[in-house]
């Protein structure tokens, strides 16, 4: 009896999963709706920065607004006044960028903060729908964390892949993570390079954790924190496979649709899909912490659980795990 319920249920988890792939295949996308149909011209060559002081942080940023503002005239040549609009926003002084390239939905590395004098840099990872067309929401997300550390932190905002949209056959595979991994290994290698005495924490939010768990094994950061997970989507079947020396953690609030998505990888004749073991199983062997009752987009939210122990990670403080807060 209870053989024949594991093979139920395994199978129903291969239905719901291959009805999902099909679903997404059959959405039109148009390409009006997707940013990467507002031209962008190519990015200047940025030279590698050597140092942190405030005046190589100011000229870096700088370049960023040129870019963004060759960016704006395009857009409004296009005749797209709001792409532009939203261009001159990020043009503005108050804003840091230390790379932009507004090409195909748009790249962005923000730095929130005062990377100069920070001793903590947390580098935030998005998952799907992350664009020019969002950047507001993803940037309210690195406000509210580096206004939750404090002094002598610093985010960075790193949209630094063309992430999938959320209907789309990409979000179900790791094509969107294997093309990102190398990219987010050698930003860091930067960071590190840049401020070689920092705690660097990594925060990957959804699918940005399946790109952070492609790139584990080449990043030299403190932690590595998975939230709002899918899956890893790397074969590897617990912590160690990641083959990192970072402390992995993992949390999911209780309202959080992904719960729900099923843990599997699926063989279909043309692609692999699905993101195996979820992070938060006693498996996996990721330290699991609190992360309260919100949703999928709730976990940077000002006042929340998950927010103050993100930050506290962040910092190096003692979080303890669900388990160790269920038998103290």
């Amino acid at each position: 009896m209870a053989s024949r319920l594991r093979l139920r249920s395994s199978s129903l988890r291969r239905t719901l999963l291959a009805a999902l792939v099909a679903a997404s295949v059959a959405v039109p996308v148009s390409g009006a709706a997707r940013p990467a149909a507002v031209p962008a011209p190519a990015p200047a060559a940025l030279t590698a920065m050597r140092t942190a002081t405030p005046a190589a942080l100011d000229a870096r940023y700088a370049a960023g607004r040129d870019g963004i503002l060759a960016a704006e005239r395009m857009a409004a040549e296009y005749g797209d006044h709001a792409r532009a609009a939203e261009l001159r926003t990020l043009a503005d002084p108050a804003h840091h960028f230390l790379s932009f390239d507004g090409r195909d939905g748009g790249r962005t590395v923000e730095v929130l903060g005062d990377l100069s004098r920070a001793d903590r840099v947390a580098v935030l990872v998005p998952g799907s729908d992350t664009s020019l067309d969002t950047y507001e929401r993803f940037r309210a997300d690195a406000v509210a964390l580096e206004q939750q550390l404090g002094p002598r932190s610093a985010v960075v905002a790193w949209l630094g892949y063309e992430t999938p949209a959320t209907v789309s056959p990409e979000v179900l595979t790791s094509g969107r993570a294997d093309q990102a991994a190398p990219l987010l290994q050698r930003f860091v290698q930067e960071l590190v390079a840049l401020k070689p005495a920092v705690r660097i924490s990594l925060l990957c939010h959804s699918y940005g954790s399946v790109v952070c768990a492609r790139a584990a094994s080449g990043l030299d950061v403190a932690d590595i924190i998975l939230y709002g997970s899918p899956g890893i989507g790397t074969g590897a079947e617990d912590v160690a496979g990641l083959h990192t020396r970072a402390t992995v953690w993992a949390g999911r609030g209780a309202d959080d649709w992904i719960a729900d998505v099923p843990h599997v990888v699926l063989q279909l004749p043309f692609v692999t899909v699905g993101f195996g073991v979820d992070p938060v199983s006693p498996t996996f062997g990721a330290r699991v912490f609190a992360a309260g009752g919100g949703g999928h987009s709730d976990y940077l939210k000002p006042g929340s659980v998950s927010l103050k122990n993100i930050a506290r990670i962040v910092s190096g403080e003692t979080v303890p795990t669900v388990q160790e807060a269920r038998h103290a």
